[in-house]
């Protein structure tokens, strides 16, 4: 072994010296470094890795938007409920399978399923189940707490009740299982209904429900908005009743459709089509004949055939279906004529029973010959000979612009989702003799049952065409009114004096013409009957019983249209089916309203 001398022995301890000097500096300003990063550059890291550790962020759901009807009454609010989620890698081994047992109980969820999710070791999350009440969330709770089980994670929520029931479904609407609108007021005001989450941290250890340990709020939830509506309940009630009854006792095959409008505002007070589901079980097939249907089919043809029942029970027939209306049109034809000035109320009409057009007979329904008429007696009596006339003498071009003019065209937009962009109807330029002899009485052409009462309305409110709506007013969750509607005329489409002529031939039609079953006792009355054959269907004999009544006539409020689409009854003329309808409705509707009696001989005959 070689010996070092003194001197190289001096020379190695320096250099030892040096280097381990050199080392401590390195290491000792690494660790200056690293302080000076974490406490002047990243002051907020390892204390947000360490609450990451400690902590579990959980989100606090907001309440959504409650709808309340124009009187007060609640239809739509946001209900707390629990949903239960778990992290299988956090639940000890030997409690896999009991808590699987368990859980799968209390929940009422497969076991099976429960159990391969609990046996995913490294999974971080799975869901259990949703939506689950109070009761049900303490037993899960109290399971975990005598077993020590940890992992189970019992989240609070909030979800979509409908405290009325089978009532307004398919105005309300409804929403999924996040709470997101999915149909009718829930879709159209979702963002204005769906409030801000808030936020929570809690020990991680906790089952996020009633929970034992501190926690901080980090952010409050904020409710959304609340919608008050146009509709009032009682109102709604009324039709909702009367149409029911009448398309069970009527046997109507395709749905009715019945809508309550203000004359003057154009705000929606009632819209029904009926039957209507449950918007709390929306997917519930309502109709027995449809159900029983789709049960007995399997796999994908059960699944096509139950999507389509669903997306029909959940249509709102007034405002997403075309039909042909048949004699209340008449009301247009005859406003246009008189309005224009080709036709006065005393002219007079022959119906010989039939007349020809161009090479084709039209006859006068139910094979009446009224002889000599007058317009008003024509209007009266729904003499289709006479509007034949009457269309004549108005020519294509007038007819087309007046259609266009009471809005028969385009859509009304209206504030619902769902609404059908365009009618289907002839432009003078591809309009003959025979297709303008058809359109003036109501046939060739379609539009939506809400075109239509909208355009009565026009008829007999001084002449405004008025833009329908359904959502009154529009509250923030501190009471702040965030939007109020007001009533739009859209334009004016006939003169005062016009309007105030079809106000009183409106009224002969239920003193005197084919109306007298909507009469209300006490009350001047105007309305129009509709009997009108569905062209496109296979069954020649379908037909669509109407009614469009306003009351009180000599100072209009109230206008209800009542559409029975496929009866199979005894007859199915709308005067009888469709008319007691529209009376009994404006029989509890006007003096709800504060519209007193003023019909005193009617009342002291009749009582």
């Amino acid at each position: 072994m070689r010996h070092l001398s003194p001197r190289q022995n001096r020379l190695m301890k320096r250099r030892a010296r040096v280097l381990a000097v050199l080392l401590a500096v390195v290491c000792f300003g690494g660790l200056l470094v690293r302080l000076f990063i974490l406490q002047l550059l990243d002051p907020g890291g390892y204390a947000a890795r360490a609450a990451d550790q400690q902590l579990r962020g959980a989100t606090l759901p907001a309440a959504r938007g409650e709808i309340l009807s124009a009187d007060g009454t609640l239809l739509a609010a946001s209900e707390t409920c629990w949903t239960i989620r778990a992290a299988p890698r956090e639940l000890a081994d030997e409690l896999v399978e009991p808590a699987a047992r368990a859980l799968s109980e209390i929940l009422e969820i497969d076991y099976e399923e429960t159990l391969e999710k609990f046996s995913r070791r490294t999974s971080n999350d799975c869901l259990l189940r949703r939506r689950v009440d109070r009761e049900m969330a303490d037993t899960v709770r109290d399971w975990c707490q005598e077993n020590g089980a940890q992992g189970i994670q019992i989240r609070q929520d909030t979800k979509r009740v409908y405290p009325q029931g089978d009532f307004m479904g398919g105005i309300l609407g409804f929403t999924d299982v996040d709470n997101a609108g999915l149909w009718g007021l829930e879709l159209q005001y979702n963002e204005e209904l769906t409030g801000s989450n808030g936020e929570i941290l809690t020990a991680k250890n906790a089952w996020g429900y009633d929970m034992p340990t501190h926690y901080q709020t980090l952010v409050e939830a904020v409710p959304g908005n609340t919608l008050t509506l146009t509709i009032d309940a009682n109102i709604q009630h009324w039709l909702e009743s009367a149409m029911d009854a009448a398309v069970r006792e009527h046997n109507v095959a395709q749905r009715g459709v019945g809508i309550v409008m203000d004359v003057q505002t154009g705000a929606i007070l009632a819209m029904t089509s009926q039957p209507d589901y449950d918007p709390n079980t929306p997917r519930e097939i309502i109709n027995e004949e449809v159900r029983e249907q789709v049960n007995a089919l399997t796999g994908e043809a059960r699944s096509a055939a139950l999507q389509q029942a669903q997306q029909t029970q959940w249509r709102n027939k007034a405002i997403s279906d075309l039909y042909e209306p048949g004699s209340v049109f008449k009301l247009i034809t005859a406003a246009a004529a008189l309005d224009s000035g080709v036709c006065t109320p005393e002219d007079t009409f022959v119906c010989a029973g039939k007349i020809n057009v161009a090479g084709t007979w039209f006859r006068c329904a139910n094979g009446h010959i009224h002889g000599v008429e007058t317009f008003a007696q024509g209007l009266a009596a729904s003499c289709n000979p006479c509007f034949i006339q009457i269309g004549a003498r108005l020519g294509k071009e007038n007819f087309c612009d007046y259609f266009q003019a009471f809005g028969l065209r385009e859509a009304t937009g209206i504030d619902l989702p769902g609404e059908i962009k365009r009618s289907e109807y002839y432009t003078a330029d591809r309009m003959g003799p025979v297709e303008l002899a058809s359109c003036s009485f109501g046939q060739s052409s379609k539009v939506s049952y809400l075109q239509m009462l909208t355009a009565v309305c026009a008829v007999v409110n001084g002449g405004n065409l008025m833009q329908p709506y359904v959502v009154q007013r529009i509250t923030a969750p501190d009471g702040t009114v965030l939007q109020q509607t007001e009533p739009t005329v859209k334009r004016r489409v006939i003169g005062e004096e016009t309007s105030a002529i079809m106000c009183k031939l409106m009224e002969g039609v239920v003193t005197d013409g084919t109306g007298t079953h909507a009469a209300v006792n006490g009350y001047f009355v105007g309305g129009k009957s509709g009997t009108s054959q569905k062209l496109d269907s296979e069954n020649e004999g379908a037909r669509i019983s109407s009614f469009v009544a306003v009351a009180p006539i000599d100072e209009p409020r109230l206008a209800v249209l009542v559409c029975l689409d496929e009866p199979h009854s005894w007859t199915t003329s709308g005067g009888t089916l469709s008319g007691p309808v529209c009376a009994e409705v404006l029989q509890k509707a006007l003096p709800y309203l504060g519209i007193e009696p003023e019909n005193e001989v009617l009342t002291e005959q009749e009582s």
